[in-house]
């Protein structure tokens, strides 16, 4: 059965992405197509897709809404460790392993589709370009988690919180969600204070900096930046680990 164009558009993010990573053939476009369209699943806000200690049976693939990965330590402390946005996959090989060593949570109401290992296998065995974007993106993936090492480990907490947004604007750019200079901002500052490391209070002090520079405007729920290279030069941001340009 044909797909309608209200569906090929909901999964328009995710061929965007990997088509950015990896040009992909129309074959390859229409089979992956017809695979997410089979798994098409919904979440609320605030569920976990998938718990740290869960077995992987699974490729997880966002549409739209925003996830979080996160680890928390016995004493209930959470750590963000990276966002997942629309496009993007919850870790392609993960069933390569034993079981996750993370956990996967909702931010928004979300809709993914699930793909059974079986499924996937036949998938990008059957398509040599697929295979290699699904590659792509999670090399990419670990130079994300590379870099928010040294966020974490290095860059003081302005820079923490202007890197952060850098890398919220060029992530969701490539897949069409980035208008002018203003992007959706739906997560609250305990997100942003469990992704930099940072306290609450030691957060809102730093996004008051932020406003009062010129270098954000955040409202109603929007994040806006006026001048993407100043705040970038403030972040000390390159977007090269990102490979936002197509190499062949």
């Amino acid at each position: 059965m044909p797909l309608s164009t209200s569906d090929r558009s909901l999964m328009e993010p995710v061929i965007r992405r990997l088509n950015m990573l990896k040009p992909l053939s129309a074959e390859a476009r229409a089979s992956l197509e017809y695979a997410m369209f089979e798994g098409l699943q919904r979440a609320g806000t605030g569920e976990d897709l998938i718990s740290e200690g869960d077995p992987v049976d699974s490729v997880r693939v966002v549409l739209s809404g925003w996830l979080c990965r996160y680890k928390t330590l016995e004493d209930g402390r959470r750590q963000i460790v990276n966002f997942i946005f629309p496009g993007e996959s919850c870790d392609a090989h993960a069933f390569l392993l034993r079981v996750m060593d993370h956990s996967i949570a909702t931010m928004t109401p979300v809709v993914f589709t699930e793909i059974k290992r079986p499924r996937f296998e036949s998938l990008v065995g059957g398509n040599p370009t697929l295979s290699e974007a699904f590659l792509c993106e999670t090399l990419v993936n670990n130079a994300i988690q590379r870099e928010w090492a040294i966020n974490l480990g290095r860059r003081v907490a302005l820079e923490r919180v202007a890197h952060l947004f850098c890398e919220i604007f060029e992530r969701l750019r490539p897949v069409g969600i980035v208008e002018g200079n203003s992007c959706v901002m739906p997560i609250t500052q305990m997100d942003l204070a469990d992704a930099t490391g940072l306290s609450v209070v030691h957060l809102n002090r730093i996004l008051q900096e932020l406003r009062a520079s010129g270098l954000i405007v955040l409202r109603e729920r929007a994040l806006t930046v006026p001048d993407f290279n100043a705040l970038k030069n403030a972040a000390l941001f390159s977007p090269s680990y990102l490979q936002l340009y197509r190499r062949g």
